[in-house]
């Protein structure tokens, strides 16, 4: 359908346009109350894709999180939980869209990390011990992440659980993280494993 020269596809982009600008969530609103806490200054854009525990997520101040981004703590809506900081990010932090980040016992983002798009964060995962029960219902005990401050994650990174990154390490796009990295270093691959020292 054409409105003189309007376009119904630009009367909805120009509807979700506006949305998205008003729609945010930021220090000092209702929906930032929610959470452990929210620092001054940071925003998680709309839309968010899932987001739950709230109360178990901390965000310091000057933090990005980016559209279609996923931020857990626990499972489900509701469920009880193993502590009240399960997952906190630092400051001036820059979470790319379609990243995700899903705490059980505790992931710890630590100040001045960013992450390119469409990564994937998490301190629990599915087990394979047992071939007579599905593999979505068997899980591993939870394994605390840490990412050291003034890191870089790149596109399509997978953090899985047990891991601590060290500060200032840059892991190459599409790396699968599955061993500790030593702070200043430069990582690549799946598994990624240090190419060199900054």
């Amino acid at each position: 359908m054409r409105i003189g020269t309007t376009t119904t596809a630009d009367l909805l982009l120009g509807a979700y346009e506006w949305v998205a600008r008003r729609a945010f969530i930021a220090a000092g609103t209702r929906r930032a109350a929610r959470f452990g806490s929210f620092g001054s200054g940071s925003i998680i854009c709309f839309p968010p894709v899932a987001l739950f525990g709230e109360h178990a997520i901390h965000i310091g101040s000057n933090t990005l999180i980016g559209p279609h981004c996923a931020l857990s703590a626990g499972m489900a809506p509701g469920q009880s939980l193993l502590s009240d900081r399960v997952v906190v990010i630092g400051d001036r932090c820059l979470i790319g869209r379609h990243s995700s980040i899903a705490g059980h016992l505790e992931v710890v983002i630590e100040d001045d990390v960013y992450f390119g798009p469409n990564v994937f964060v998490t301190d629990q995962n599915h087990a394979v011990t047992d071939p007579y029960l599905p593999i979505g219902r068997q899980s591993q005990p939870e394994a605390p992440v840490r990412i050291g401050a003034g890191s870089w994650l790149g596109t399509n990174v997978v953090v899985v659980p047990g891991v601590t990154i060290g500060r200032h390490v840059a892991v190459g796009a599409n790396s699968v993280v599955t061993t500790d990295l030593p702070d200043n270093c430069v990582a690549v691959g799946a598994p990624a494993r240090p190419i060199d020292r900054i």
